[in-house]
């Protein structure tokens, strides 16, 4: 009885933890794109990258993607239940598009360049 109810605290200590991460991964990117966001309305042909550390989970990361829409950057977990949704102001002067997966990923950057704000695993060539 006792490994039972051992498993259990460690299970649900190992989910509140990845939701924590994911919490934090997500506030962090979301702030990014509002940055983006920010620059985009400053006119003209402005580009803006920032890269984002993001921080591992235990969570099989395989079936995670991550998707940019107007209003709203959301995570999806193809495996499991943490699945997760954060509203953006969508205020950026271009619009918002991109699906990233997060299988093996350390970083990634929240571009914004020609009126689109994206996601991308691979840092950007040159932003003006």
């Amino acid at each position: 009885m006792f490994s039972v109810w051992a498993w259990d605290i460690e299970t649900n200590t190992r989910l509140r933890w990845n939701e924590e991460a994911i919490q934090a991964n997500m506030d962090d990117i979301a702030a990014a794109v509002e940055r983006a966001d920010e620059a985009s309305r400053f006119g003209g042909n402005v580009s803006y990258a920032e890269e984002i550390a993001w921080r591992p989970t235990e969570a099989d990361e395989s079936l995670f993607w991550l998707e940019l829409h107007e209003t709203e950057l959301v995570l999806i977990d193809e495996g499991g239940p943490l699945d997760t949704t954060i509203s953006l102001s969508g205020t950026g002067a271009g619009s918002h598009e991109g699906r990233v997966p997060l299988a093996g990923v350390e970083r990634l950057w929240v571009v914004h360049d020609d009126g689109v704000t994206f996601l991308s695993l691979d840092r950007p060539q040159a932003v003006q």
